[in-house]
């Protein structure tokens, strides 16, 4: 018995990595797992459907439930059938867990449109695609029956607030989850359906390219901080009854760390000199000018931080 027994999940991008280990894992808990995954590389090109199956198959071969979908997240009618897949496959749907996604990057002044479109297509959209079926579905159940079960998690990265210069699609699309989420869990709240974004440091195909290779490279002995299912029992969490009462939160989740992140805050406040006026120039200058004084610019030597 788990606690998640009896519920059905759906997990994008679970054919490999992070998606792998959160369909497993929520399988563990009892879930029926719905398992997405176009197959595609790092990169986004390519396509096997033999990813997601196995992870189906070793889902049923541990005793659990799985059905495998091959839809794209970012394709409006393909992203409500992983919605429908579920109902009419387990005859309900109650956790969202989206994951796909891939990398194309480049700095800013090299970036081509498609490299920023394709990615902002499949991380952000596909988001947006996801959570708007699963809210669709959530809350006309919630106005027949007041209270439903209902999970949104969402995958996120702090590139939303580090803005690595290489990476300007991805860093965007993962500022805008952050914000789509927070919208569904205050929109969803009155049904009872929770709604959540984590921020994980993991070994992926995605990480496992360029310049962050050898830091998610797997030790060769002791604890393996970066592997992706150390990330998945906190995803199991936020999705059971245990996390009823958490929603419109960010986390960072990794090795044995779970950070729960503070909401933006207000700097500086300055205000204008004349009470009976506006700024003027020269007052702006003055007020600003004491704010920053001994402060220096942002450097052209940004070294990305261990995120993802």
């Amino acid at each position: 018995m788990g606690e998640l027994d009896g519920k059905v999940a759906v997990v994008t991008g679970a054919g490999r990595g992070l998606g792998r280990a959160h369909a497993i894992e929520l399988a563990k808990q009892g879930a029926k797992v719905v398992v997405n995954d176009l197959g595609v590389a790092a990169d986004g090109s390519g396509r096997d459907e033999s990813a997601g199956q196995g992870v189906v198959d070793e889902i049923k071969s541990a005793g659990g439930e799985a059905v495998a979908h091959f839809g794209d997240v970012a394709d409006w009618e393909q992203s409500k059938s992983m919605i429908t897949t579920a109902v009419e496959t387990f005859g309900d749907f109650n956790i969202l867990v989206s994951n796909a996604g891939f990398c194309r990057d480049k700095m800013i002044f090299a970036m081509e449109e498609d490299q920023f479109d394709s990615v902002l297509r499949v991380h952000l959209k596909g988001h947006f695609c996801g959570i708007r079926h699963a809210a669709e579905y959530f809350r006309n159940k919630g106005k027949a029956e007041g209270q439903v079960y209902g999970r949104i998690l969402s995958t996120a990265s702090e590139a939303a607030f580090f803005a690595d210069p290489g990476q300007p699609n991805y860093s965007a699309a993962k500022a805008g989850i952050i914000a789509i989420t927070g919208g569904a869990a205050t929109a969803l709240a009155k049904y009872g359906v929770t709604a959540n974004t984590f921020m994980p440091r993991a070994r992926t195909a995605m990480t496992m390219v360029g310049q962050t290779a050898q830091f998610f490279a797997k030790p060769d002995e002791g604890f393996d901080m970066f592997a992706p299912e150390n990330v998945s029992p906190f995803v199991a969490w936020l999705a059971s009854p245990s996390a009823q009462n958490v929603s419109g939160n960010v986390f960072i989740v990794w090795g044995k760390d779970i950070t729960v992140m503070e909401p933006p805050r207000h700097g500086v406040t300055s205000h204008a000199s004349d009470e009976d006026a506006g700024w003027t120039f020269e007052d702006v200058k003055a007020q600003m000018t004491k704010v920053f004084e001994g402060k220096v610019p942002v450097k052209d030597s940004f070294i990305p931080p261990p995120v993802f």
